[in-house]
C-alpha cells in the first residue's frame, strides 16, 4: 500500500513533534513574530478575519398539487430543493501594533498571565509561556474591551493590563467637577 500525501503529511508532524527539545511547543499563530515596521521600529502583527457565509436551503414548488373535482388528490405537488449563500461579514485583514519580540520574555508573559488571571480572564498556572491557553484569554480580553479579536497582544491591550508605559502627552487625567 502506498502512502498518500496525508499520511506522509501527518507522520512528518509527527516526527517533528518528536524531535522538539522538551517543554517546547510546535510553533503555530502564537509564536510567529511580529513584523517590524520599516524605519519607526514599531512592531505590527497581521490578523485575517475570515468571512462568514450563511447557507440556506428551502424546498420551493415547482407545480402545485392538482385536485379533482371532487377534491381526492390527482398529482401531488412537486418541489425542488434550492440551496444559496450570502456573505453576512466579508474577510478582513487587521494590522495592528504589539509589542516587540525584544519585550515578550517569559518574565513579561508571566506578568499578562497574573494581569489576566487578576481580571478573570486566565485561570491557567503562572508558566511565563505564550500558550493557547494564554492566548484564548487574550483573545477574550482584547474581544471584551473593543481591540483586536486575535489572541496575539496589542500594544493598546498591553498598556490597558498596565504592562507596557503609556508615551508621555496620550494619557488623559480624569476631568473633576
Amino acid at each position: 500500500m502506498t502512502p498518500t500525501p496525508r499520511i506522509l503529511a501527518l507522520a512528518l508532524c509527527l516526527g517533528l513533534a518528536a524531535c522538539m527539545p522538551a517543554g517546547r511547543q510546535m510553533p503555530g499563530p502564537l509564536a510567529e513574530p511580529p513584523v517590524v515596521a520599516a524605519g519607526d521600529g514599531r512592531c505590527l502583527s497581521r490578523q485575517t478575519t475570515p468571512a462568514i457565509i450563511e447557507t440556506v436551503t428551502e424546498q420551493v414548488i415547482v407545480q402545485p398539487a392538482v385536485l379533482d373535482s371532487d377534491g381526492s388528490l390527482r398529482s401531488p405537488a412537486a418541489y425542488r430543493t434550492v440551496t444559496r449563500q450570502r456573505i453576512l461579514r466579508e474577510r478582513r485583514e487587521v494590522e495592528f501594533e504589539t509589542p516587540c519580540p525584544e519585550v515578550l520574555t517569559a518574565e513579561f508573559n508571566a506578568s499578562v498571565q497574573r494581569a489576566l488571571k487578576a481580571r478573570g480572564y486566565y485561570t491557567g498556572p503562572i508558566t511565563g509561556a505564550m500558550d493557547t491557553r494564554t492566548g484564548r484569554a487574550i483573545q477574550r480580553f482584547q474581544r471584551d474591551r473593543g481591540d483586536v479579536d486575535t489572541p496575539v497582544l496589542s500594544l493598546r491591550s498591553a498598556r490597558d493590563l498596565g504592562l507596557v508605559a503609556v508615551p508621555r502627552g496620550t494619557a488623559t487625567a480624569p476631568t473633576g467637577s
